[in-house]
């Protein structure tokens, strides 16, 4: 087969997508038009990974859709994985530290919930009989409106030291293992694609895509990313609503 004449001369290799708020408009679908350009993105031997922090599980269907056969970032980075099934790397978060985030959510009385490798917990499906340290944790979260009890948690999170915080949405905080992000994750897919950070296009719209927005070669926020992330990013595109990342392949990687 007959390489095509620009697939070694692109500036970038891969395309780092978050889902929710990116990939994905507010119905939780891949609009007809984002997957037609994907696609033509992978025909012009562009690699495509999901980056999220979703859980694999999570991620997968909307991966086969896109027929990825690539590496993946789950968790905010917690699980890399080689290809959509193969595990590469999972680091866990420590047992004292979500007894302690635990106990941090009863006590200001707010939503919560845990990612572990078998399933997700929350407020209202938390541990009966299995002990906390026999679970093996990915990640832990909080959901509140309450700005100054956001502001609260994040203080005493802090303080608590070892934990990677961001969040997903502004009314959310996102807590991994220290140094585990989507910028750690996407530096080890650039390890297994034999690029470099200065080779990707990342693209997302919460805090926790801050990290791989400021280390790769093109970070974009969408148009409907949180204020920090637009400040950050080189390049500001349409929503999430209205084919965002349309604009990011057709005008700054296709050219």
């Amino acid at each position: 087969m007959e390489e095509h004449p620009k697939m070694t001369t692109r500036k970038y290799k891969l395309l780092a997508l978050d889902m929710d708020g990116t990939l994905l408009n507010d119905n939780h679908e891949i609009t007809l038009e984002t997957s037609k350009w994907i696609n033509k993105a992978m025909d012009e031997g562009i690699h495509v990974c999901l980056s999220t922090g979703r859980a694999a599980s999570s991620a997968l269907p909307y991966g086969q859709e896109l027929g990825l056969e690539t590496p993946m970032v789950t968790v905010n980075g917690s699980e890399v994985w080689k290809t959509p099934r193969e595990l590469y790397r999972r680091t866990l978060l420590d047992p004292a530290l979500v007894r302690q985030m635990h106990e941090l959510a009863v006590e200001k009385d707010v939503w919560f919930w845990a990612y572990a490798v078998d399933r997700l917990y929350n407020r209202d499906r938390w541990l009966e009989n299995t002990p906390l340290e026999q679970i093996e944790w990915l990640k832990f979260g909080y959901n509140t409106e309450n700005d100054q009890l956001r502001h609260e948690i994040l203080m005493a999170l802090q303080d608590m030291g070892g934990l990677e915080i961001s969040n997903s949405s502004p009314h959310n905080l996102e807590i991994n293992p220290l140094g585990i992000n989507k910028a750690a994750g996407i530096a080890e897919v650039c390890q297994l694609l034999n690029i470099d950070m200065s080779e990707v296009v990342a693209v997302g719209d919460s805090l926790n895509d801050l990290a791989v927005i400021q280390a790769v070669g093109l970070g974009v926020a969408m148009g409907n990313a949180q204020e920090t992330v637009k400040q950050e990013a080189d390049l500001v595109v349409a929503s999430n609503n209205d084919d965002g990342i349309v604009e990011v392949i057709r005008d700054h990687i296709l050219i």
